[in-house]
Formats: structure tokens, C-alpha cells, sequence
């Protein structure tokens, strides 16, 4: 399944892109949330535990940990990918454009 973010990827991967490429057009998107309530209570948590996994959202940051395991990034790139994605939802949150 192709979207923005693992043609990214795959321009990163076959070298028509550089990492710092990919994390540049990274701060720039929207990227898809879970928001699930906080436990109230231990009980609350621990019940959490038995719930289904997040399901997967393409567009997402699963497609950047899906493309680690797939080795199509190296750690090196992931933390710095990671670090963009984190980057453009922390000026999201303030109002902000990256």
C-alpha cells in the first residue's frame, strides 16, 4: 500500500532522496494520531493491557517503523525521521507550521 510517507521512504531507500530530505518534507505534514482516554485507576491500566492492539494507519508513523523492520531505513535514519515527526507534531500542538 503506497502513500506519501513510504514513497518517502522508498526515495530514501533507493537513494533518490536523503534523509535529511525525507525529515524536511516530514515536518511539514499532518501526521495521524491515537488518542485513546488515560486510566483512571490501576484497574483502569491494567484491564488496558488485555485490549486489542492500535490497528494500522497508513500515513502514519507506523509506516516509518514498518520500513525500520523491512530494513529499508537504518537506526541512524529512524531517529532522525523520528525526531521530524515529533518536530512537526510539537509545532502542531502550539498552532504552529514547522
Amino acid at each position: 500500500m503506497s502513500n506519501e510517507v513510504t514513497e518517502l521512504i522508498d526515495a530514501l531507500h533507493e537513494g533518490r532522496l536523503t534523509v535529511d530530505e525525507v525529515a524536511r518534507q516530514f515536518r511539514k505534514r499532518t501526521w495521524p494520531r491515537r488518542r485513546r482516554p488515560l486510566p483512571e485507576t490501576y484497574m483502569d491500566a491494567m484491564a488496558a493491557q488485555f485490549d486489542d492492539p492500535d490497528v494500522y494507519v497508513p500515513g502514519s508513523f507506523d509506516d516509518v517503523i514498518a520500513a525500520y523492520g523491512q530494513r529499508k531505513i537504518t537506526l541512524d535514519q529512524l531517529q532522525v525521521l523520528s525526531d521530524a515527526v515529533a518536530e512537526a507534531q510539537r509545532a502542531e500542538d502550539a498552532g504552529n507550521e514547522v
